[in-house]
């Protein structure tokens, strides 16, 4: 449960501003039909954030337990840092619509996410947690938390939100996290 809960939270804070994030809103407002671009968000991310988690899973294996605490400490340090730094949305992310608003959204965020702050999260956090459904539903359920209001409500909330803060908020998360991990708190679990 740890697992899924902290995948979560830190997935759906680190989303915010995020560029997946700035694609669901260019999205909604281009094609102003929610359900499926709901539908391609929850497709591209259970993709990508499954084969993220693998991967996590897999360095468990390749890995001995020293080096992979000391990966996974600065893994989330280095992540703590790349929060903070602004993400930039390309106009050319949206342009596909050939495949239709479902397709789209599929294809679009499936390659927004390739090496994106929360696929990297998804795979440090598989690693850590040696739980790969519980991280991959907490980082796709903290994926729709942060995407389907963007979707559902748009311009409305952008300015409301205090982007910053959560960025902030995510950082300390992730480097309370990389520090703890460095600590020893994965010892329990193997590493």
């Amino acid at each position: 449960m740890e697992a899924f809960l902290i995948s979560t939270g830190i997935v759906a804070l680190a989303e915010i501003g995020d560029k997946t994030q700035l694609l669901a809103f260019i999205l909604a407002a281009k094609f102003r039909k929610p359900l499926p671009i709901i539908a391609g968000i929850l497709v591209a991310t259970l993709v990508n954030h499954g084969f993220a988690g693998a991967v996590g899973s897999w360095v468990t294996t390749v890995l001995g337990p020293d080096v992979l605490r000391w990966v996974l400490g600065i893994s989330f340090l280095a992540m703590a840092v790349w929060i903070l730094i602004p993400d930039r949305f390309e106009e050319s992310d949206a342009k596909l619509t050939r495949y239709g608003v479902f397709g789209t959204t599929v294809v679009a965020f499936f390659l927004a996410e390739m090496g994106d702050k929360t696929q990297v999260a998804t795979v440090a956090l598989a690693a850590q947690y040696h739980a790969l459904f519980a991280v991959v539903a907490g980082t796709t359920l903290g994926m729709m938390l942060a995407n389907v209001p963007a979707v559902l409500m748009g311009e409305r909330i952008a300015g409301v939100v205090p982007v910053r803060l959560v960025h902030g908020i995510a950082a300390v998360l992730f480097a309370l996290l990389g520090v703890a991990t460095l600590m020893g708190a994965g010892k329990a679990l193997g590493f």
